[in-house]
């Protein structure tokens, strides 16, 4: 081949002579500080089937008037636009579903993760909006839980027939440590209350900005645990009423979070706890009602869920299956009067040659009914839905971190609870109506 200028031949590797042993070998080294420009978008980071779509696709589908309805910044007016409310939410939702509880670990997926970067869009999304906007909207959520029941009902997919109800105690943000007896706490309010006016005093009196500023930081965290203790005062005496009379001095409460109960969990330890009450749909396995307590026992929920079902819904539901822990003579009555037919086993007698199904002396007409109820084969085998249903939302609960919860207070611990009912409700909507294969 012809060429402009006279070129050597290179030797072929055959040809090349000499002790090649002491040649340095010549490779491709890593360069990291090279800098690189790749084009790219957000829409190309993730594939056509990939649950964040599927998830926005289900927020997009919500009604978030309410959520919206509290936004200061309107147009034609000053004032920064917050974030909308649809990132917020799909962001939750996929973080629930993925079993990420922390707003801090969130926010650092939103910078790291392509999911959580294709779910804000752009927006750059603080740890502390988001901790604020997972409790802040409590009503708002709860309508979302309806709204997300309301739609599946339309389609034929959920029809109230029978609901499981079934409840889940829950750790809560506080130590065993933390609880006080009424004159610990007392002295705990008044050291607080010292404390808080000693800092205020200093506050007025220093010049400096920054001292200015910690001593400020540090008057607020003082007033905070004088809150606490003042609302841990004020729980005392409901939980010294559910004691013996002689055991009411020793009721205590804690002063981290004062509506939190010591409660004994599934493990047979006791610690202090919320009690998360779901209500499932046996036929869709849709979650359809939560509550949050801080009772240690499920005796007295039934009927409170069964009202919340007519307020939702405009209807309850045609039967409650529960477990033995909501058996109150009582709450039958009271469910059966309102038209739903209880499921519920019945305790076994102390006298063995006693049928625990025939009706006992001083029964209801509803208590009778229910005894002969339980005691026929269909009902057993209605009765067996309970735990396919109930259980298993609480163990798919679980299974995306519900074991210990990051907030206080019963307000803000339902706000979290509803998270993850959505999220669940999520699933099933997407499995009912068949909404892609993301969410499968």
């Amino acid at each position: 081949m012809e060429t402009l200028f006279s070129v050597p031949e290179s030797p072929r590797p055959h040809e090349l002579g000499g002790d090649r042993g002491q040649a340095k070998p010549r490779v491709q080294e890593v360069n990291r500080s090279q800098v690189e420009l790749r084009p790219m978008d957000l829409e190309g980071l993730l594939p056509a089937e990939h649950r964040a779509r599927a998830v926005w696709a289900f927020v997009e589908g919500l009604d978030l008037a309410r959520f919206y309805a509290a936004i200061r910044a309107v147009e034609g007016h000053a004032g920064r636009p917050p974030i909308d409310p649809k990132i917020l939410v799909g962001l939750w939702l996929y973080a629930t579903l993925e079993g990420v509880g922390s707003a801090r670990a969130l926010a650092r997926l939103c910078e790291a993760h392509d999911a959580y970067r294709w779910l804000a869009g752009g927006v750059s999304v603080n740890y502390h909006t988001l901790a604020d906007f997972r409790v802040e909207h409590v009503e708002a959520l709860d309508a979302l839980l309806t709204q997300s029941v309301a739609v599946l009902m339309a389609a034929g997919a959920v029809k109230l027939e029978r609901v499981a109800q079934d409840g889940m105690r829950v750790r809560a943000s506080a130590g065993a440590a933390s609880f006080r007896r009424q004159t610990t706490l007392e002295a705990c309010l008044e050291a607080a209350e010292v404390q808080v006016r000693a800092l205020r005093e200093e506050l007025e009196a220093d010049a400096g900005a920054t001292a200015r500023r910690q001593r400020a930081a540090q008057e607020r965290a003082a007033r905070e645990r004088q809150a606490r203790v003042a609302k841990a005062l004020a729980q005392l005496p409901e939980v010294a009423a559910k004691k013996k009379a002689g055991e009411r001095e020793q009721a205590r409460v804690s002063t981290t979070d004062p509506e939190a109960r010591v409660m004994k969990m599934a493990d047979g330890g006791f610690r202090p706890a919320f009690n998360a009450q779901l209500a499932t749909d046996t036929e869709s396995q849709v979650v359809v009602g939560v509550a949050v307590t801080n009772a240690g026992s499920d005796q007295g929920q039934m009927s409170g869920m069964v009202e919340q079902l007519e307020q939702r819904y405009g209807r309850g539901a045609e039967a409650m299956l529960v477990d033995g822990g909501f058996a109150k003579l009582a709450e039958i009555e009271q469910v059966t009067r309102a038209g739903s037919t209880v499921y519920a086993p019945v305790m076994e007698p102390r006298d063995p040659s006693r049928d625990p199904h025939a009706p006992r002396p001083g029964d209801s007409s509803e208590v009778a009914a229910w005894r002969q109820r339980m005691g026929t084969a269909e009902a057993k085998a209605i009765y067996k839905e309970r735990a396919a249903t109930a259980e298993c939302a609480n163990a798919q609960a679980r299974n995306r971190g519900l074991h210990q919860l990051p907030v206080r207070g019963v307000s803000k611990v339902t706000a979290v609870v509803l998270w993850y009912a959505l999220a669940h409700n999520l699933m099933r909507t997407a499995a009912l109506l068949g909404l892609g294969t993301g969410l499968t």
